[in-house]
């Protein structure tokens, strides 16, 4: 993260701080983001989680936070999966996706599946704080960047296009698919009856022209990318 002359905080006003949670392995990061923060935004509330799972388990306990600045690769999750899954579960709670791996291609990726923000991890502090100001006020933050945006893998722009033809509670489904869980899970998770859940996987797997949810969690997968191709940071 490059270094820059700190730009003006902006008052949160003396109500309830704006809480956040930075979600990345690396702890060096989570400490630069946490040291950023205060200069974008008075009156934060910075919490961190290490894992996906921690975040998962800090969502769990309530309330949402305003916020959730997420790493793309981390160990047990590596590329979109995370923010599929985390979009499914919560998807009224704002998202920036925060990662070095910053191509066109990866950010419009980002964007298209449910992403409000994408911060590159070389970005400098102004970057940052029009990322988060923007997103805490309700907007979509797409960066600057070089090259071409659109989708060059046909597989993948195919599979993107199916995946925007599920409903909000369709996708929920099947981002629990994703994690794993069960039809009576899942029926829990969104107080609905199996049956519904039953209906609801079976549109999924036919908008995504596949027969078992083992090959819908299958075409997930190709939305991955393996951690030795992104920088430790």
């Amino acid at each position: 993260m490059s270094d820059i002359a700190q730009p003006d905080s902006v008052s949160g006003g003396a109500g309830a701080p704006t809480r956040l949670v930075i979600v990345d392995d690396h702890p060096l990061f989570r400490a630069a983001l946490a040291q950023v923060i205060p200069q974008c935004l008075d009156n934060a509330q910075i919490e961190e989680a290490d894992s996906f799972e921690a975040l998962n388990a800090k969502l769990a306990e309530g309330p949402l936070p305003d916020l959730v600045m997420l790493d793309l690769t981390m160990p047990g999750v590596s590329g979109f999966s995370s923010l599929i899954s985390l979009r499914a579960r919560h998807p009224d709670m704002p998202v920036i996706v925060v990662s070095a791996r910053d191509d066109g291609a990866t950010i419009r990726r980002a964007l298209d599946l449910g992403a409000s923000g994408f911060i590159s991890k070389s970005s400098n502090v102004t970057t940052m704080r029009e990322a988060v100001l923007a997103v805490l006020d309700g907007d979509i933050f797409t960066p600057e960047f070089d090259g071409d945006d659109e989708e060059t893998d046909a597989e993948i722009a195919d599979l993107l296009e199916r995946l925007a033809t599920l409903t909000p509670q369709q996708t929920r489904v099947l981002g629990m698919l994703g994690e794993g869980l069960l039809n009576k899970q899942i029926a829990y998770e969104l107080s609905v009856s199996e049956a519904t859940v039953k209906a609801h996987v079976s549109a999924v797997l036919s908008k995504l022209n596949v027969d078992s949810r083992t090959q819908a969690v299958i075409q997930l997968s190709k939305l991955n990318f393996e951690a030795t191709a992104q920088p430790l940071i």
